[in-house]
């Protein structure tokens, strides 16, 4: 065995006294083949407690992440894993401090595109654990009449006037 590349290296010598070498690369120490990739196991840290299994799952496949026998990810996976793990579960009775972009939309009464227009442009605050993961919205934007307020504006297609003018600037537009 060669220690630097972690290869096993095997010399077969042929009764015709040729001699043939095969390689053969060596797992790493304390790790089966079976074994989740660490960037799983990651993602499924941060999503523990802030998201159903349902969610992590998706999450999980939207970012093409497999389980360590190759599967994709559902409802019992990630379960499993999360118990092997010992990652908390998803508490749907507790009052939640953030909320998803539907979620969201329900409580603005916006469609979820609106939402996640606010959200690219800064108006609504938002994060997410890790890419493709839902959006996570703080409960105390939401209740903003502020956020409110922009949220219908776009909802109506109200223009607001917009005072970034500078002066001696003369519009492209005519003002009539």
């Amino acid at each position: 065995m060669e220690e630097k590349s972690r290869e096993v290296v095997f010399v077969i010598h042929w009764a015709g006294g040729c001699h043939s070498e095969l390689r053969v690369n060596k797992g790493e120490t304390g790790r089966s083949r079976r074994c989740t990739d660490p960037e799983t196991i990651e993602v499924l840290r941060q999503m523990a407690g802030k998201f159903t299994d349902q969610q992590i799952a998706a999450t999980l496949n939207r970012l093409r992440l497999r389980t360590g026998e190759g599967n994709s990810w559902n409802v019992m996976r990630v379960r499993s894993a999360r118990s092997y793990y010992q990652l908390p579960a998803f508490a749907q009775n507790d009052q939640p401090r953030e909320v998803t972009l539907q979620i969201a939309a329900r409580r603005l009464n916006v469609s979820q595109s609106i939402v996640r227009r606010m959200i690219e442009e800064k108006i609504l605050p938002a994060r997410q654990a890790v890419p493709c993961a839902p959006w996570q919205i703080p409960m105390e934007a939401l209740g903003s009449e502020t956020i409110r307020q922009e949220a219908n504006n776009i909802k109506n297609r109200v223009q607001v006037p917009q005072s970034h003018s500078i002066e001696g600037q003369q519009s492209m537009f005519s003002e009539r």
